[in-house]
């Protein structure tokens, strides 16, 4: 058969039912539509366009292209390229990217169409695209811009940078990205690599009796079929309690459905999927432990030797029990959340080969130096033999904190010594992977006749799953922030979290404190009714200020701006008929009594590149362009002369990218950096400083831990502040948000706001409608479309209100703002729908 690719004539006589993104991607190495979600036929990502249509690539077999004409971006003269690329890059559209190359398809053939499209026909032309981080506003105004170029037959315009804070600075090294030039993990090949695929449980709880991996072996393409037995090292890996094994080895009990037991490498992915389906294990299957109340229960089987207990947060100042007796006013409340699907558009992938006497690792992951950790465990390797590169990834929030496929392709590649590419599908990925922890909170809250607030009880239980990840820290911050953005003189606070042979729940945008936050706030309006408090005024009489103390009893010196929040939102609260508030406070995850050291150097290659390097994850939130920013602002350098790199052998150790601590650790680090490197600058030119490197450290050693007999409780270094305000329209539908949020000093606006839009997406959605159901353990459903993420055309408008309350401690007085953004919006959300209909909600997701 023959059809037309890009202006080309092809000829193509392979099976007809192969997938056209299939053929993209691995026959013309045609790398700008990408596979988010194939075949499920979701997410958007793989949009091209088939006889002037916009189309799913991943469901369009070959034999529907016969005689026709496919188009993709690289299709596209440069013109309109150039086009679509700044239109994005100026108003803001592409944060990860993954997702854009698909919609500037969808928009070109939008765009052909019709000239000049409403804004509600680009919302609906967007149907088929999801997009995790942007909330779609900024998209939305890129593709309105774009047609007015097109309409206008202008210029693409050409705008000079300064780079210094406070500018709109197009996020940094995103123009191929919009184009679907540069790659991610799984657009990366090399010489003679090879493919794996993974063997994953059957059952959520089963004692494994064999493993048969000899059909597997014997089928074609295969190289090697590998089990626990193949690793030298140490299986047990987690981020903090190592727990979690790579493999499990016969005679052991699987925990969750993702548990993996086996693993095939072969010629082709195709191959080595295959001989996974060959692979049989023989099962003693076990009842589950799956309801986390139960699981603590005298006599519930231990998923781990030591119990069910993972962890147990006390907090507790003053008697709340006689204090809740004596107030005016009490509110109380059982509540419950719901486990949520990251849904980041690009799935996990990782590629490692042979390096000098030990293995490079390409990874999407959210510390590199954390993956370089634990590998270097599995393969008992020193790290210096370990190379970690990061490839900027397709969104996280927090969801690719934990290892996933890097240990078993570092693995298979340092034992084969052959590259190595291992890639999940999205069943595979929603099965593996952690989630946001469900939550079951009871809560207390009093009062006086004055509106002042008195006293909290909250008891605070927390399903972590199967195995640790970060689920003490998450339960810990719950705890931490059960007092919400207001002061309680007494406090009485347990928060557990529990193993179940549910998927692990980790670390995910929030952390914790949008559950609790949902309960607090919807006590607080609760409270307001049963005393006649009027809603504003009571939040801004009890926010918190400097010199009152939070739930750890850290009193807060300075940059408190719950009360500029409030004021922001105030007008539009009393001039609105059915409005819901909620405030929040979210820690900067830089504390706990744990000492935090952030890293930077900065390398003058050339007259015309400076290098920048950190060991920060780019996943779309900008820290790479925070970086580049903070160099611009101290020496006067030129953006466009600067580039960023992340890669072990640089040695610029940190932690975890993750609780918006990337600003202020790598930020102080480049301001330190720049200051041996400002004073060469003025004495010489940047050419005469060739070769030179400046180094910088930031170390935050001050905080306490929680329930320390410290002098003085510095739980965290920093917090963020918000207040929003959610409005209904006359049929009880979210018609508005109004998020007014305290991010210290603003360093790129236009990066800020398309943080909080998309985090109050993703809000909305954990308010109204994403639930990742689970039976006994099993996943209902590992498709996306059934998560509930909101689509363009179901996200309401969105006004965001930067407010600036400086932190003496954060870079150029910066706090971070990437988890707060959803911290307050469920439980505005609930207060907006009771004010309509008068029924309080008491579990997440709330329907309209």
């Amino acid at each position: 058969m023959q059809f037309r690719l890009n202006n080309q004539i092809k000829t193509y006589t392979g099976a007809p039912e192969l997938p056209l993104l299939n053929y993209l991607r691995d026959h013309e190495n045609i790398l700008s539509p990408k596979d988010g979600c194939a075949p499920q036929a979701a997410c958007g990502c793989c949009v091209v366009a088939l006889n002037h249509r916009a189309v799913l690539s991943c469901v369009i077999p070959m034999k529907k292209v016969e005689n026709g004409e496919v188009l993709t971006i690289e299709g596209l003269d440069e013109k309109t390229q150039e086009i679509f690329a700044k239109s994005f890059l100026e108003k803001g559209g592409v944060q990860c990217g993954f997702c854009i190359p698909g919609i500037v398809m969808q928009s070109k053939v939008l765009l052909a169409d019709n000239a000049d499209p409403t804004l509600e026909e680009v919302q609906q032309a967007l149907t088929p695209h999801l997009c995790r981080c942007t909330g779609y506003k900024k998209i939305e105004e890129a593709i309105l811009h774009a047609g007015s170029v097109f309409r206008n037959e202008s210029a693409v315009g050409q705008f000079k940078y300064s780079g210094k804070v406070g500018e709109r600075l197009p996020k940094y090294d995103s123009h191929d990205v919009v184009l679907g030039r540069r790659p991610f993990v799984c657009d990366l090949k090399f010489d003679g690599m090879l493919f794996a695929s993974l063997k994953f449980s059957d059952h959520p709880r089963a004692k494994v009796l064999a493993i048969d991996v000899q059909a597997a072996e014997q089928a074609a393409g295969v190289m090697r079929v590998f089990t626990a037995q193949d690793i030298s090292g140490d299986r047990q890996i987690g981020l903090i309690v190592q727990d979690w094994p790579l493999m499990i080895a016969v005679g052991e009990e699987t925990r969750y459905m993702g548990d993996v037991l086996a693993g095939v490498v072969a010629e082709s992915e195709e191959a080595a999927r295959n001989a996974v389906e060959l692979i049989k294990i023989k099962y003693a299957v076990l009842q589950p432990v799956t309801e986390p109340l139960k699981a603590m229960q005298k006599g519930s089987p231990k998923i781990h030797a030591k119990g069910n207990l993972l962890s147990e947060t006390l907090i507790k100042r003053g008697n709340s029990e006689s204090e809740l007796e004596k107030a005016d006013f009490v509110a109380t409340g059982a509540f419950q959340t719901q486990t949520i699907e990251h849904g980041f558009m690009e799935p996990e992938s990782c590629i490692t080969r042979p390096w000098q006497d030990g293995i490079e690792v390409f990874s999407q992951g959210q510390g590199i130096y954390e993956d370089q950790r634990q590998i270097g465990k599995i393969l008992n390797l020193p790290l210096e033999k370990i190379k970690v590169v990061l490839v900027p990834n397709g969104g996280g929030f927090g969801g690719k904190e934990d290892l996933t496929v890097q240990g078993h392709a570092s693995l298979f590649a340092y034992l084969l010594q052959r590259p190595v590419k291992l890639t999940l599908s999205r069943d595979e990925s929603i099965r593996m992977h952690p989630k946001r922890h469900p939550l079951w909170m009871e809560y207390a809250i009093g009062c006086n006749k004055a509106g002042k607030l008195t006293a909290v009880k909250a008891r605070i239980v927390g399903d972590t799953g199967a195995y640790a990840s970060v689920g003490m820290k998450v339960l810990e911050r719950s705890a931490g922030h059960a007092t919400g953005a207001y002061f309680f003189p007494v406090v009485d606070v347990e928060s557990r979290a529990v193993y179940t042979n549910n998927i692990p729940n980790g670390a995910m945008r929030g952390f914790g404190v949008n559950q609790v936050t949902f309960a607090i706030e919807s006590l607080i309006d609760d409270l307001c009714e049963k005393g006649g408090f009027d809603r504003w005024q009571f939040r801004f009489d009890n926010a918190l200020t400097e010199g009152l103390q939070t739930s750890t009893g850290q009193t807060l010196k300075s940059a408190v701006g719950v009360k500029e929040c409030l004021l922001a939102v105030k007008e539009q609260f009393y001039g609105a008929k059915y409005a819901g508030l909620g405030c929040g406070i979210k820690n900067t995850g830089i504390g706990n009594g744990m000492p935090d050291i952030g890293r930077a150097k900065i390398v003058i290659e050339s007259n015309n590149k400076v290098l920048i390097q950190h060991g920060w994850t780019e996943m779309g939130q900008g820290v790479h362009t925070m970086a580049v920013q903070m160099l611009c602002e101290e020496t006067g350098l030129a953006p466009d002369i600067v580039e960023v790199r992340v890669d072990t052998s640089d040695d610029t150790v940190c932690g975890m990218t993750t609780a918006s601590r990337g600003t202020s650790l790598v930020g102080n680090a480049i301001r330190n950096a720049c200051v041996l490197l400002k004073e060469d600058l003025k004495k010489n030119a940047l050419s005469e400083l060739e070769g030179r490197i400046y180094e910088g450290e930031w170390i935050c050693d001050w905080t306490t831990k929680p329930g320390a007999d410290d002098s003085e409780n510095i739980t965290h270094y920093s917090y963020g502040f918000a207040a929003q305000l959610v409005i209904l329209n006359d049929e009880g539908k979210v018609e508005k948000v109004i998020a007014a949020h305290d991010a210290g000093k603003i360093i790129n606006p236009m990066l800020f706001e398309g943080q909080i839009e998309g985090s109050i997406h993703m809000g909305l959605g954990y308010a109204l409608t994403e639930e990742f159901v689970q039976i006994g353990g099993v996943p209902k459903s590992t498709r996306l479309r059934k998560c509930g993420i909101l689509r363009a055309k179901e996200t309401p408008k969105i006004e965001v209100v930067g407010v600036e309350v400086f932190d003496p401690n954060g870079p150029f007085g910066a706090k971070g703002v990437g988890e707060i953004g959803l911290v307050p919006t469920a439980g505005a959300v609930a207060n907006a729908l009771y004010q309509f209909d008068g029924i309080r909600r008491y579990k997440l997701p709330m329907k309209e």
